[in-house]
């Protein structure tokens, strides 16, 4: 009986001691960045015409939605979360979704000042900036990356 009293206080703290110490190893290998967009509650998305993308037209930001994600462009970095207002991770060149490369200038809140002499109708130019991480090319010959699929194209050459 004794030892039945004893063991039930040890698995208790056992549990808690495990859920604490997993709490800790969690929030320790989470990186996030804090990028000054905090919304006080999710904002109005407009779809872009002809595209998959939708934009936040009242957010003082490059602020956009696609395939149940949260994209941010800000500083020559783009940054990903899964919540509306963050945590906010960056994200390496290839592994930015091509529709997402293909917004048009005209869709960011705060284009770089590089960009003002560019067509607004038109995508960003992103192969100078980001080198030969991109791959594949837009209909008007703008620079995109694949988006993770590694999809290979060979030519028969015969």
């Amino acid at each position: 009986m004794k030892r039945h009293l004893l063991l039930g206080p040890m698995i208790v703290a056992g549990f808690v001691l495990g859920a604490t110490l997993a709490s800790v190893g969690t929030s320790q290998a989470q990186v996030s960045v804090n990028i000054g967009v905090n919304l006080p509650a999710p904002p109005q998305l407009v779809p872009i015409p002809q595209s998959p993308i939708a934009y936040a037209p009242n957010v003082d930001a490059n602020y956009f939605f696609y395939a149940g994600q949260y994209y941010l462009f800000a500083n020559g970095v783009w940054y990903v979360s899964p919540g509306y207002n963050g945590p906010w991770v960056a994200l390496l060149p290839e592994y930015i979704p091509q529709p997402l490369l293909a917004v048009p200038v005209q869709y960011y809140h705060r284009p770089p000042p590089a960009w003002r002499a560019w067509r607004r109708e038109a995508a960003p130019r992103w192969e100078p900036a980001w080198g030969r991480r991109w791959e594949g090319q837009h209909e008007d010959g703008q620079a995109f990356p694949r988006d993770g699929r590694h999809e290979e194209h060979h030519e028969d050459r015969r």
